[in-house]
């Protein structure tokens, strides 16, 4: 069977801090309506490269994207390719880094901002590149996204709790406010993207610490989370998804070939 996903990538999100501070996505775990894993995220703990993990399922010492300043095009096939591949829509409200890894590099603002282009990897695209642009406006841009054009395959990037992290630290109230007003803003669209068929899953790239910063093994920079929502998971507590299955388990739940790792245990 096919389905419709939705990925929410909350940028910097550390797992102890996502298990009690997103009180709207617990519920649905209380509920029996999700389930929450914790991930080890690939070294090194850093945007960049960990965006090319979680699209492509390759590990950065693999993928050459190695560190933040590498500016140019995947050279790995990505879930939007796939997606693409298989005559499926895809779309992104995103950091302007998902847009140089997977459709033009360097970033130009003018040309790259708003994007609509079937022929690209990622379609329809609504890209931001100041890490203080407001969550709330990320998400609108998101589901405008999915209303107008209904994609089979939707990218959700928000970074306020990666900035919030990066100005105060990982034991601050500013970064696990920052975490809790993103899960009002989940509470917002959770339901009306599950009714609407799609398969959710909201994870993170890497951790904080309280240096300000994320590069390391400390569990705070690597722990991340990851609920899963939607009729096609199994919700099975004995899962240990890993973050390169998260591309080939997405790939699966979309019906598109690909030739990548899977956490099998997650699906019905």
């Amino acid at each position: 069977m096919k389905y419709d996903v939705i990925l929410v990538v909350l940028d910097g999100l550390n797992y102890e801090v996502a298990r009690h501070a997103l009180g709207h996505l617990q519920a649905y775990c209380g509920a029996g309506r999700a389930a929450l894993y914790k991930l080890e995220c690939e070294l090194p703990a850093l945007s960049r490269p960990l965006y090319e993990c979680l699209m492509t399922g390759v590990a950065p010492i693999d993928s050459g994207i190695v560190h933040n300043d590498v500016v140019r095009l995947s050279n790995q096939r990505s879930i939007f390719h796939y997606a693409r591949d298989a005559g499926l829509s895809t779309a992104a409200a995103a950091y302007h880094w998902m847009s140089e890894l997977y459709n033009r590099a360097p970033f130009d603002a003018a040309r790259d901002r708003h994007t609509s282009d079937s022929t690209l990897p990622i379609q329809q695209g609504h890209f931001y590149y100041a890490d203080h642009y407001p969550d709330s406006h990320l998400f609108a841009d998101a589901e405008h996204l999915r209303v107008q054009h209904q994609p089979n395959f939707l990218l959700v990037h928000p970074m306020n709790i990666d900035d919030a992290g990066h100005k105060f630290g990982l034991d601050s109230p500013q970064y696990r406010n920052s975490a809790r007003s993103a899960d009002l803003l989940l509470a917002e669209y959770l339901q009306r993207w599950l009714d609407a068929g799609y398969q959710v899953l909201v994870t993170a790239d890497h951790g904080m610490n309280n240096d300000r910063s994320h590069n390391g093994l400390l569990p705070e920079e690597r722990e991340v989370p990851l609920f899963v929502a939607g009729s096609a998971f199994s919700l099975d507590g004995n899962a240990q998804p890993r973050q390169t299955e998260l591309c080939g388990t997405i790939c699966a739940l979309l019906g598109a070939s690909h030739d990548k790792p899977l956490c099998k245990e997650l699906l019905k």
